[in-house]
């Protein structure tokens, strides 16, 4: 755990009394700082190069088909063994999250997957291969939906989606930076330097260690008033410092219950843990609804990114090069959506965002269907303006999740969803593999991505809850 506890106190502290409720009531008042900024930069930096980490295996694969000889089979287990290690990592990394911290499973998981993908590097055959990438997904998808819940519980409600997104925005920047290095290095180089390049910023676990100060809401929530107070009074230190200015008095700190429309928080919710907490009242419906839409959105995703540069140099006959670049540009677009979703989402709210990318996502995959999936320039244009869609939608779970359960489960809630999308990156390139080998044109391939956006799209209209500018302790008691 970090070690950022001073005690320096400002006006509007209240050292006696640090509870929940007070702590949020706290955080409410802060304005935007360069502390906000350095924490966000920190985290950010560190989930950055997890998604740089996660997507080299799909620049890799045909590289290593050629060397290790590998049937449709073992390409395919190549690129789904890492994301059975996510599943299983995110599930585990909630629970550890939850009872020791964030901020030290963060550190933990960074420096686990930056030593075993410098041990990849050392790999002459598919086994330990897999083995070592499955550790390495243990690692990723224990650090992203816990840095997830960290960042959400350390901004105010006003404007949150912006601040998280904003954050959020270094994942498909690492995805898309990866890429373009990939496409770069791998031709040039081989698929080993590429592994060793990535493995560097494991180094950043002492910088995360040293650096970013625990939960205050979490040390609240797990009794430790006297450490929330010294983390909190450090925090507000530092954004009066920044600000140059006094803070403003927090409002008066009070549970506040929900909204009317979804009805007063029973004894039983305001009691739920653990992962049966998560099927508990309110909270069932809102695991259901967005499992559905992490599962949807990463099914598409991962089934068109995985399979894309294999797609264009097996079927259109594209070099290795040529195949990575076209790639690329479908993961730049998806970039630009999740920009554009960034500075949208607190205006539209996070239910129209989800309903329009995934719907018009399933609208572009089906028209590509349509019209035949011809040629690579076709497959290029028409997979691009859907990333925008897909991309857009995934990035803005990682703003939604976390704001639909309350801090003793945000962290195994966000872990959940995790695994949930792990289950959609496992079984979209399956699937995609399973009939792209059947010998079906490629336009089938974009018929059932194209069925599945649309079914996160109607489910997400229709089924998810509005969360847009409402403090976390009102949205989930």
């Amino acid at each position: 755990m970090s070690t950022d506890t001073s005690k320096d106190a400002v006006p509007g502290s209240s050292p006696a009394g640090t509870t929940r409720s007070t702590i949020a009531a706290r955080f409410e008042r802060l304005p935007l700082s360069r502390w906000h900024v350095t924490v966000r930069l920190i985290v950010g930096v560190v989930t950055f190069f997890e998604a740089f980490d996660q997507l080299l295996i799909a620049y890799a694969l045909p590289e290593l088909r050629d060397e290790w000889q590998l049937s449709t089979g073992d390409a395919t287990a190549v690129l789904t063994i890492g994301s059975a290690g996510m599943l299983v990592g995110a599930l585990l990394s909630g629970r550890l999250a939850d009872r020791y911290g964030r901020v030290k499973v963060i550190a933990y998981c960074v420096a686990v997957s930056g030593l075993a993908s410098l041990a990849l590097t050392a790999c002459t055959s598919l086994t330990p291969f897999l083995a070592l990438r499955f550790v390495q997904g243990l690692a990723i998808g224990g650090e992203v939906p816990v840095a997830a819940a960290f960042i959400s519980e350390i901004t105010r409600s006003f404007k949150r989606g912006r601040f998280v997104l904003l954050y959020e925005l270094v994942f498909p920047a690492g995805l898309t930076i990866g890429a373009l290095v990939a496409a770069w290095v791998v031709p040039a180089a081989g698929w080993r330097v590429m592994f060793a390049v990535a493995a560097v910023p494991g180094l950043l676990a002492f910088l995360v260690q040293r650096k970013v100060p625990e939960s205050p809401r979490w040390l609240a929530e797990r009794g430790r008033p006297a450490e929330a107070e010294a983390v909190m009074a450090r925090i507000e230190a530092k954004v009066s410092a920044a600000t140059g200015a006094p803070l403003p008095p927090p409002a008066p700190a009070a549970s506040a219950p929900a909204p009317a429309a979804a009805g007063a928080a029973t004894s039983a919710e305001r009691a739920a843990t653990g992962v049966r907490g998560l099927f508990t009242g309110r909270y069932r419906r809102r695991t259901l609804v967005v499992g559905a839409i992490w599962f949807t959105g990463y099914f598409v995703n991962y089934g068109v990114t995985s399979w894309l540069p294999s797609i264009y140099k097996d079927a259109y006959d594209l070099t290795l090069s040529d195949a990575l670049l076209y790639s690329t540009v479908t993961s730049v677009a998806g970039l630009l959506g999740c920009l554009i979703v960034a500075l949208t989402v607190d205006v539209l709210g996070r239910r129209r965002i989800f309903a329009i990318c995934l719907g018009a996502s399933a609208a572009l995959l089906l028209t590509l269907a349509a019209l035949g999936a011809d040629t690579p320039v076709q497959v290029l244009i028409w997979t691009s303006l859907a990333a925008v869609g897909f991309f857009g939608s995934n990035i803005c779970l990682y703003l939604y999740t976390p704001e639909l359960y309350p801090t003793r489960m945000r962290a195994l809630g966000c872990s959940v969803g995790g695994a949930v999308n792990r289950l959609g990156v496992i079984l979209g390139p399956i699937l995609v593999g399973a009939v792209y080998a059947a010998g079906d044109s490629v336009a089938t391939v974009f018929v059932m991505l194209g069925a599945v956006a649309l079914g996160g799209a109607v489910v997400a209209g229709t089924l998810a809850e509005e969360t847009a500018n409402r403090p976390l302790e009102e949205i989930s008691p």
